[in-house]
């Protein structure tokens, strides 16, 4: 049986309490419009996208408050580190995404910014619907369990 090809896509920043605090229900993969001086940053790994989430304007998608820091070497070439940020999807899904903002009250919230196998940067986005208090303390359980269940299984050889 042949491997499977390494991918060589580079991870450049990911939301991590999303998944805590959104029930996630499908998940896309966007293209981003960056300058010059946003691709150099995120290549250097300084990104964040712990508040950011993604907004309609105009019939298009546009990534708010995500964080990408200048780059020193800029100049006065640099961007601005908070400005919204053009996504890039098929106009499909912009209205499948739209739809549901707009009657099911769900949001778009990014997953991760990465680099994929052509050097492209991508946003995995996700169609999202937030969780009340007792939804995340069925989820700490839940995991909580999963850790001890682990231990005790590992204890018992």
């Amino acid at each position: 049986m042949a491997a499977k090809p390494e991918s060589k896509s580079k991870l450049v920043s990911e939301n991590r309490k999303a998944r805590f605090n959104y029930a996630i229900d499908e998940v896309f993969e966007a293209g981003v419009v960056l300058t010059g001086s946003e691709v150099k940053s995120l290549r250097s790994g300084k990104a964040s996208i712990a508040e950011a989430y993604a907004a309609t304007r105009d019939g298009e998608l546009w990534l708010i408050n995500s964080n990408i820091t200048e780059y020193k070497q800029a100049g006065q070439f640099n961007h601005s580190q908070k400005r919204p940020r053009k996504l890039l999807l098929h106009k499909r899904q912009i209205n499948k995404l739209m739809g549901a903002i707009d009657r099911e009250g769900m949001t778009v919230v990014p997953l991760k910014i990465y680099f994929n196998d052509k050097g492209r940067a991508k946003v995995e986005i996700a169609l999202a619907k937030g969780k009340k208090l007792h939804d995340k303390r069925e989820t700490e359980k839940k995991r909580d369990w999963s850790r001890e269940r682990g231990r005790l299984l590992r204890d018992k050889g």
